[in-house]
Formats: structure tokens, C-alpha cells, sequence
């Protein structure tokens, strides 16, 4: 079992709704990166089958296996999937010095409707900077329900963000997101290394939630516009993405608390009021 520390808290989760990501920088230590990169040179690292319990991959000696065992990296998976999700793939991405072209925009699944998402994590072993191009992710895109390359011909996006990062930092993404990974301007070889995981569990309050009602108000509530106030869960998932449409992303906004409800199981939350209005459906007949 995951000691609750190293849960994740209600606003991070809060964070991941909105955004589709939780970026984690210089989180694994520099031994374990060193052995990663050594085990990538050494020939790679070896795949389980599709569908292995995560707790059956990466038998010891294994430095993969040693990065996700922390309990850092537990509490992470724990948070989002649940406890020992099931392996689906994972692959050692690999950009070569002075490329021509960076990867299409995209999407790491067909078109997928489901509220249960599956996670991948992004590990970046060694550090990336700018000139290196790092993966680009677009945040808040998971809804936006796209068919793998659909959006290649698209290089750029209004609040897009590139992983320049140190080693050992780790992306986690909702398997929806809309990213890509760019251009290697540099001599030296990039390395990121990808895990997806599905959960085998209900997606319901899965983090730390001791502070989910002061997060929430413990009762419905609608976004208020308090400047003093702390940020809480209606002004995370109320906040807008560059790319959004002038309207303010409604659409977005919508999908985020659809998303919240269902991992909170509080069907009376909202943002805006925007979820309510669409919810109205009187079935009480005037008196005649």
C-alpha cells in the first residue's frame, strides 16, 4: 500500500483534469538515471506482454524497474490508475542528432470515449534543453477526442509546452493528450522513455482526498471570481488554455467537471453553472 504522502493531492488532481498533465521535475535520482541511460546503450529493456500486471514487469536487477518502484512514482500511478495497473506497452523514444523534421501532432489512440483513462508516463533520463526539442505537449487537448495523426499537418499551438527539463523529470499525461516529439537540433542522440498503464480499478477518489472538501467546498458550489480567494477546484478546472476559443473553452470546462464528477462521485458539482444549464429537464406538468 502507498503511504498517503506520496499521494497526490486534491489540487493536483484538480490540475490533471484540467490540464491532462503533471509535469514532476528532477524527481528520480541521478544514480538510477545513469543506470537507465547505460541499460538504453546496453541494447534496450525488455517488454512484458500486454496486459501483465505492472507488479509482475521489471523483475530486479532492473533500473526501470527501480525508477517505477519509488514510492515518488507509486503514489503517482496510485493517484491516477490505481494500485498495480496492467502494462500495456512501453517503448525507448529516440530522436538522432541534427534531424530534419520533428514528429506530427498527435495522438496515442484512436478514438476513445471512455471517462476511464489510462495514464502514460514520460521519463526523461538525462537533461533536455530547448535546442534538443523534447516532447511538446498541448495542455487541456484530452478531450478534444482525436484519431491518432489526425492533427500532424499542425505543428503549433497557442500555449503549447515543450519538456525542457532536467534529468530525471517525469511527465504524466492522460493517454488523450495531443502531443508530439520535436526537432533534435544537437550531436547528441534524445532519449525519453514511455509507459502506459491501464487501471483494473474504479477511478474514484483514488488520491489523498483529506483536503477534498475544503478543496470543494464540501457542497455544491459555482465558480466565483474571489481574486483574494485560494485557488480551490472550481478555479483550477475554471481556468482557460491559450488555445481555447474566445468563448472561454465552455466545451472544455464542461468535459473537465463530467471528469471531476466521475472521479469524485459528487454529481451536484459544477463550473459556471455550465453543466447544470444542460442538465435542466423539467418533467412537472402545469396544473391544468
Amino acid at each position: 500500500m502507498v503511504d498517503k504522502k506520496y499521494l497526490l493531492t486534491t489540487a493536483q488532481m484538480a490540475e490533471f483534469v484540467a490540464r491532462g498533465m503533471l509535469r514532476f521535475d528532477e524527481l528520480v535520482p541521478d544514480e538510477i538515471n545513469r543506470a537507465v541511460m547505460a541499460s538504453f546503450d546496453a541494447g534496450g529493456i525488455k517488454a512484458a506482454p500486454a496486459g501483465t500486471p505492472l507488479s509482475q514487469c521489471y523483475p530486479e536487477p532492473s533500473p526501470i524497474g527501480e525508477m517505477l518502484r519509488m514510492p515518488e512514482i507509486q503514489g503517482i500511478i496510485h493517484s491516477l490508475v490505481g494500485p498495480d495497473p496492467l502494462f500495456d506497452h512501453h517503448a525507448i523514444h529516440v530522436r538522432q542528432p541534427n534531424e530534419g523534421s520533428a514528429q506530427g501532432m498527435h495522438g496515442d489512440s484512436i478514438i476513445d470515449t471512455r471517462m476511464h483513462f489510462d495514464i502514460q508516463l514520460m521519463y526523461f533520463p538525462h537533461d533536455v534543453p530547448l535546442e534538443m526539442g523534447g516532447t511538446l505537449v498541448v495542455p487541456g487537448s484530452q478531450y478534444r477526442r482525436i484519431n491518432e495523426m489526425d492533427i500532424a499537418r499542425y505543428q503549433n499551438f497557442a500555449g503549447q509546452v515543450p519538456m525542457v527539463c532536467k534529468a530525471g523529470s517525469i511527465l504524466a499525461l492522460h493517454h488523450g493528450i495531443w502531443h508530439c516529439g520535436r526537432q533534435n537540433k544537437t550531436d547528441r542522440k534524445r532519449y525519453m522513455y514511455k509507459i502506459r498503464l491501464n487501471p483494473v480499478v474504479r477511478q474514484y477518489r483514488l488520491w489523498n482526498t483529506d483536503d477534498l472538501a475544503a478543496m470543494t467546498g464540501g457542497q455544491k458550489r459555482i465558480f466565483t471570481r474571489d481574486q483574494n480567494a485560494a485557488p480551490d477546484v472550481q478555479t483550477i478546472l475554471g481556468k482557460g488554455e491559450p488555445w481555447f476559443e474566445d468563448a472561454g473553452g465552455r466545451l472544455e470546462i464542461v468535459n473537465r467537471v463530467k471528469m471531476w464528477r466521475f472521479l469524485t462521485g459528487d454529481e451536484n458539482f459544477d463550473v459556471h453553472y455550465w453543466l447544470t444549464r444542460l442538465e435542466n429537464m423539467p418533467e412537472r406538468r402545469l396544473a391544468a
